[in-house]
């Protein structure tokens, strides 16, 4: 089976938009690749973050992960700080990438802003970190939404020039093939369907969390902005209408539907009979992970039990490949 690896950053409890977007599609994908899932605290920090709670958002992550169906065995589930070889091989490959590549890197323009010059170092290498994450081991597909396709072709840049470099062109770091996520891989918000649903909104009613329980998941369906026109009867008519598309969008991914069969259900109804239909729903699909993140998390020695197997199994994957990496690079070995 081809490997996987795929990674989410602990900040905070996962939301529908993640859960939809890549989760989702990570548990269907352990039935046929070799998987290995991790939670990147290292990402987590490019950015501004709470040292008091990154432990606890990184129980939060994996509890997601595992309450949604991500088996760790035979996945390997890990915290990315707790296997060396992501750093070492990461410094190796800031010193292939060129400046150039990582100037035309859009996200790092998009978060950065006009504030550029004040962001951490770590944020604009963030790619080179990404690379090592998958080359690490010989990963060969990479789940991936829109946002990360630049990266992605960059890692293989990165692998391509360090076999040049250091190999004389033999494939020692295998091409990555991006795995493209499934329907809904953006999520919208539920307050402004022009923006992804995202924890960093300071509205809490923009998005559901995987931890809501029925009652907030109904609540916050019923307060979702729309527009006052009914459901179209076919989905040319979600044109120009951003929330209505979003919460016809939740509805499609959820079913595992396209838009055309929700609207041939609902097209000419209001807003009122289709927001009663997606919330029951949301609360079929939803609560049940939601439970059992409760359990998990109530039990935090059995989170780092499959945190520790999970680093020690993928250190025992990932060492080799990063040994042999430093041996071309000419490090000195006594």
């Amino acid at each position: 089976m081809q490997r996987i690896f795929s990674g989410i950053q602990p900040t905070g409890i996962p939301h529908l938009g993640n859960y939809l977007g890549a989760i989702r599609n990570w548990v269907k994908l352990q039935d046929d690749h070799d998987c290995i899932y991790c939670a990147v605290d290292l990402h987590a920090i490019t950015v501004a973050h709470d040292p008091k709670t990154l432990a606890q958002a990184t129980r939060e992550m994996v509890a997601a992960l595992l309450a949604s169906g991500i088996d760790p065995q035979p996945s390997i589930v890990f915290h990315q700080s707790a296997v060396t070889a992501h750093l070492r091989l990461a410094w190796i490959f800031e010193c292939v990438v060129r400046i150039g590549w990582l100037n035309r890197m859009t996200q790092f323009k998009d978060k950065a802003g006009k504030d550029r010059e004040n962001v951490s170092a770590g944020l604009y290498t963030y790619p080179a970190l990404m690379a090592a994450d998958i080359l690490a081991y010989h990963a060969t597909r990479v789940p991936v939404g829109d946002d990360q396709r630049q990266h992605l072709e960059l890692a293989n840049d990165i692998g391509q020039k360090f076999n040049f470099d250091f190999c004389g062109g033999e494939p020692f770091f295998p091409l990555i093939e991006p795995v493209i996520l499934g329907p809904a891989a953006r999520v919208m918000s539920l307050r402004d369907g022009a923006k992804k649903m995202s924890k960093s909104d300071p509205s809490d009613q923009s998005r559901i969390n995987l931890t809501d329980d029925a009652d907030t998941i109904v609540l916050k369906i019923r307060r979702a902005k729309t527009d006052p026109q009914p459901l179209p009867s076919e989905p040319a008519g979600l044109e120009g209408r951003p929330e209505a598309r979003n919460l016809v969008g939740i509805y499609a991914a959820l079913e595992d539907i396209d838009h055309a069969a929700v609207l041939r259900e609902y097209g000419g109804r209001g807003f009122g009979d289709f927001k009663g239909a997606l919330s029951a729903l949301l609360v079929a699909k939803l609560s049940p992970i939601a439970d059992e993140m409760r359990r998990l998390l109530a039990d935090p020695a059995t989170i780092d039990a499959i945190l520790r197997d999970g680093a020690q199994r993928a250190a025992a994957l990932a060492d080799p490949i990063v040994q042999q990496a430093e041996r071309l690079v000419g490090y000195l070995r006594v």
